[in-house]
């Protein structure tokens, strides 16, 4: 199957396109209740537990759906999430939009906690901390952003470098001249470089 192939067949799907899978849970989140924020977690977790990749999409669309109702105190689920059935598909899906939100809405205990991510073992609880800023535009904390990165700026996982120069990358659309900086005076892996000035123009 073509989305198996695409995720390295690490998972199994049911065959059903984004087009049409975006539409049916588009439907079916409007037309039924969504659970209470007490039953929200085992209502992610069950679906996230089935074994098709389209039911962690489904459980991802409903902890985004219902974002708003998150708290810091909830993290630990997200994180539950982020380091099971990993792949760059739910982790960035999950680091973008849930966790983004959450941090931005309890600022300050959330970046403490996103540095705390940043030391993780888990390469994708890491991935998270430094995407987890990706939508900020004005409101990126520029020093977090580069202490989380400089940590990491050596390391050997793909992922982790493409993740570096992606949140960069986004970052140089609200200022590249903070990003031409960042990238001149520190010593990038070349992935994470490039990807960084793809869209700079010279």
């Amino acid at each position: 199957m073509p989305m198996s192939a695409y995720m390295r067949y690490q998972f199994d799907f049911l065959g059903i396109k984004n087009p049409l899978r975006n539409e049916l849970l588009k439907k079916h989140l409007s037309a039924y209740q969504l659970p209470s924020r007490e039953k929200l977690t085992e209502a992610v977790w069950k679906l996230y537990e089935l074994p098709e990749r389209e039911y962690q999409y489904a459980a991802i669309a409903l902890l985004d759906r219902m974002r708003k109702e998150l708290m810091l105190e909830d993290l630990s689920f997200v994180r539950q999430l982020i380091e099971n059935k990993s792949w760059w598909d739910s982790v960035d899906s999950i680091a973008i939009r849930t966790l983004g939100h959450v941090v931005r809405k309890e600022r300050t205990a959330g970046t403490l906690l996103m540095v705390e991510w940043s030391q993780a073992e888990n390469m994708w609880t890491i991935r998270a901390a430094i995407l987890h800023q990706l939508k900020y535009k004005k409101q990126t904390d520029t020093a977090v952003l580069s202490q989380i990165i400089l940590q990491h700026v050596e390391s050997p996982e793909f992922f982790i470098q493409k993740s570096i120069g992606w949140a960069l990358r986004e970052y140089a659309k609200t200022d590249a001249e903070c990003v031409e900086t960042f990238v001149s005076t520190h010593e990038l892996m070349p992935l994470s470089k490039r990807e960084a000035l793809k869209n700079i123009k010279k």
